[in-house]
């Protein structure tokens, strides 16, 4: 097993895996304690060769890994990528390129809704997986072999299930598949925090404008305030915590520290004048709020049947051709379809609409039905059978 901790020995072994026509990349990073995720491994494998990068050893200069990673001769074959090029963005300002996410490929390929890596090497590697190391502390030094062991499979094994996946769609000409939700993972805009948004994690179902006005300022100052300091939010203020403030909207240090759940105690004069002018400045933007409850339209009444209708068809097409549900459509994204032809979702468009949006809008609009025949669910093109039995009246 090799185990890099210098730099020389880096640049050397990324000089050789330049000359690879691909590489599988995943990371080993702690997040505990901080907002920014902090990387402590890196597991890199070319067809012939792996190791194990120690990202924490003292001196070692990452760049020539940084290089690697934008080289647009040598593609990186990730596993569930998003949280891995994450690190790599913040790190380098880059986002690895080319780039092959195997989990999405399996969902491509009939492996099912967001396949993990274990399960993905059992089938595809015929590997077993040591799990007791999953929750390891990677930034407790030195690393046991056990540790670096379980941490370089998370690359050996991905070698052969990004083979036997390509090969896969090769056969069924789904590469272009792939390339297009490779387009999500390439865009920098999926991995700069946007603060605004950050009041969509707390998954609230309030109608009330003022109520939700207050509470995207207030947890955009803490998404903020916790990047600044790089710490947890809940560092800067629970969640609990926030949706009491935003419904109570205090306007004086008094009303703050009378909301339930609150006190003086753990209270910076920063922090109290910056939750206290957040939520000053909610009331300047409420009528924004009332923009983002249209955001969610009511589907229609009478229009839930056809979202049943959609969501049978979804399953029918997707088993039929072999694809997870869950890379095709959601079921927002079926509702907004029953609601409007045009509606914009990935379901009518590119290779989905093919799949499955197409037979979406003709089982809409009538020219397409489901039907039971030994069993099974078919279906039945309308316009057709009215012209056969036409021409047999």
């Amino acid at each position: 097993m090799l185990l890099i901790t210098e730099t020389d020995a880096l640049a050397g072994f990324c000089a050789r895996l330049a000359s690879a026509p691909y590489i599988t990349v995943d990371t080993e990073f702690m997040r505990e304690k901080t907002y920014w995720p902090i990387l402590c491994l890196v597991q890199l494998a070319g067809p012939d060769e792996a190791a194990v990068v120690d990202a924490q050893a003292p001196g070692i200069d990452l760049a020539p890994l940084m290089a690697l990673m934008a080289d647009p001769k040598v593609l990186k074959v990730f596993h569930a990528a998003r949280q891995d090029i994450e690190i790599f963005y913040h790190l380098s300002g880059k986002i690895p390129a080319p780039l092959f996410d195997t989990q999405v490929a399996a969902m491509v390929c009939g492996f099912g809704d967001s396949v993990g890596y274990e399960t993905l090497a059992t089938k595809l590697a015929r590997a077993r997986i040591d799990k007791s190391m999953r929750f390891t502390d990677w930034s407790h030094r030195p690393l046991s072999e056990k540790q670096l062991h379980y941490a370089l499979s998370d690359v050996t094994h991905l070698r052969v299930a990004y083979e036997k996946l390509q090969e896969m769609l090769d056969k069924s000409d789904r590469t272009r598949w792939v390339e297009e939700e490779m387009a999500i993972l390439t865009n920098p805009a999926t991995y700069k925090p946007e603060p605004y948004e950050a009041w969509r994690r707390l998954k609230v179902r309030s109608t009330n404008a003022k109520f939700l006005s207050v509470l995207r300022e207030l947890a955009a100052w803490r998404d903020l305030a916790a990047q600044d300091k790089d710490v947890p939010r809940n560092r800067i203020l629970r969640d609990d915590a926030l949706l009491n403030i935003a419904a109570h909207a205090p306007k004086s240090e008094a009303d703050l520290f009378n909301t339930r759940g609150l006190g003086r105690n753990g209270f910076s004069p920063a922090m109290k004048d910056g939750i206290l002018a957040a939520v000053e400045k909610a009331r300047e933007r409420e009528a924004e709020c009332v923009a983002l409850l249209d955001e969610k339209v009511e589907l229609p009444r009478g229009l839930a049947p056809v979202v049943d209708l959609l969501k049978v068809l979804l399953k029918l097409k997707c088993e039929s051709n072999d694809v997870a549900q869950r890379l095709v459509a959601s079921s927002g994204d079926l509702e907004q379809i029953a609601a409007d032809d045009d509606a914009d979702v990935p379901a009518l468009h590119g290779w989905r609409r093919e799949v499955f949006g197409d037979d979406a809008l003709a089982l809409k609009h009538g020219k397409l039905a489901l039907a039971v025949k030994n069993k099974n669910i078919s279906l039945v093109p309308l316009e057709s059978a009215s012209r056969k039995a036409a021409a047999n009246g």
